[in-house]
Order: structure tokens, then C-alpha cells, then sequence
């Protein structure tokens, strides 16, 4: 099975803001997410995690030690879609990681 990736308006704004080289590293990172966006222990596949924040189940995605995409999985529609896209610090202080 292959998802698709949607990207919210959010996260495309942050995308857009990157310089080439932290697009292409973030780009590469959400592509594994086509194949497999669930979290696999001991994976190590872009330290994925479950988690509820404010209230809704969601996805982690920590891309390099610079970038953390949180998202949802459409099984229904084979969907991942990115909610946002943010630092790692920006993330720590929002969702209080």
C-alpha cells in the first residue's frame, strides 16, 4: 500500500521558507512516510511516535535533529497528511516535548 502525502497550508508555508538543500533533506524524510507512516520500535526510521496533542491523536516525525513534522494517517483514504511542520525547538515549546 502507498499513501498519499498532503501537506496543510502551514506546513507548506515552513517548506517554502527552507533553503534547497533542508527542502530536499525534508522532502526525503516525508517520502518514507508513502510506504510506511506508522511508527516501528527499534526502526530508528526518523524517530516516528504516536502522541496526543491538544486533545487529537497524531504522528511525530523528527527529520535531521533540525525539523519535526507532526501528522495524521487517513487509513480510509490511504492518506498521510501534514499537519505541521516546525523546528525542533519551536515543536518542544508548542506540544511541551
Amino acid at each position: 500500500m502507498s499513501y498519499s502525502i498532503l501537506l496543510s497550508e502551514e506546513a507548506q508555508e515552513y517548506y517554502q521558507s527552507l533553503d534547497d538543500k533542508s527542502q530536499r533533506i525534508v522532502k526525503q524524510n516525508l517520502q518514507k512516510l508513502e510506504a510506511e507512516p506508522y511508527p516501528k520500535p527499534g526502526a530508528g526510521s526518523g524517530d516516528r511516535e504516536k502522541l496526543v496533542v491538544e486533545g487529537e491523536e497524531m504522528y511525530r516525525l523528527h527529520i535531521g535533529r533540525t525539523h519535526t513534522a507532526f501528522y495524521k494517517i487517513r487509513e480510509d483514504k490511504e492518506q498521510v497528511r501534514i499537519v505541521d511542520i516546525l523546528t525542533i525547538d519551536e515543536a518542544h515549546d508548542r506540544y511541551g516535548f
